[in-house]
C-alpha cells in the first residue's frame, strides 16, 4: 500500500509535516508512506501553464498522486480557512484525472481548524469521488517542537490510534481498487 501524505503548510518547522513523518515512522510495514511538504514551492495556479506548458514541480506533484494508491491531507487552519498553498496545490489536480478516483483522508493536528476542515472536506469531496470523509483522526500536537510531535505520536496510545487510522485506510483503499 503506497499513502502519499501532503502537508498543508509550507513551514519548515511544521507541526503538520512533523506529525506525518511521526506517522510514518509507527506505521505499519504494510503501508509505505512518502511526504510531500513542497506546497510553497509549486508556482500558484494558471490555467495557461496547463498541458505542454506545465512547469515540472507541478508534473512532479500530479506524478506522485498518480503512483499513490491513497492520499492523507494533514493541514493548519489560517484565518479559520485552507492555507493558500494548499489550494494552490489542489487547484493544480482539478483538470486531471489522477485525483478524481483516488483515496483520501484527513489527518488533523490541532485541536481546533473545524472551519478549515470543513472547507476541506466541501473542496475533497468535489475533486474526488472517494474522499473517506469518515476516517479522520485528530491528534492533540498543536505548538509541538518536532521532535515532541515524534515522542507524542509514539506514545502506545497515539501509536494505535495512528495504526488503526492507517489500516483503516488502507482497507478502504483496497475496496475501491477491487470494485473499479
Amino acid at each position: 500500500m503506497k499513502i502519499l501524505a501532503i502537508s498543508g503548510s509550507a513551514r519548515r518547522n511544521s507541526t503538520n509535516t512533523a506529525m506525518l513523518q511521526a506517522v510514518r515512522a509507527v506505521a505499519p510495514s504494510e503501508i509505505e508512506i512518502s511526504i510531500f511538504d513542497g506546497v510553497g514551492r509549486l508556482p500558484v495556479f494558471s490555467p495557461d501553464l496547463e498541458g505542454e506548458n506545465l512547469p515540472e514541480a507541478v508534473r512532479d506533484f500530479i506524478d506522485l498522486i498518480a503512483q499513490s494508491d491513497g492520499v492523507i491531507i494533514a493541514s493548519p487552519e489560517y484565518v479559520r480557512s485552507i492555507p493558500g498553498g494548499l489550494k494552490n496545490a489542489i487547484d493544480w489536480l482539478v483538470s486531471g484525472d489522477e485525483i478524481v478516483h483516488k483515496p483520501i483522508a484527513l489527518l488533523h493536528a490541532s485541536h481546533r481548524g473545524d472551519d478549515m476542515l470543513a472547507g476541506l472536506r466541501t473542496i475533497l469531496a468535489t475533486v474526488t469521488d472517494r474522499f473517506a470523509c469518515n476516517i479522520f483522526l485528530r491528534l492533540p500536537l498543536m505548538k509541538l517542537e518536532p521532535a515532541e510531535v515524534f515522542k507524542a505520536v509514539g506514545a502506545a496510545e497515539n501509536r494505535s490510534r495512528v495504526q488503526a487510522y492507517l489500516q483503516a485506510f488502507s482497507a478502504y483503499c483496497l475496496a475501491g481498487s477491487k470494485i473499479a
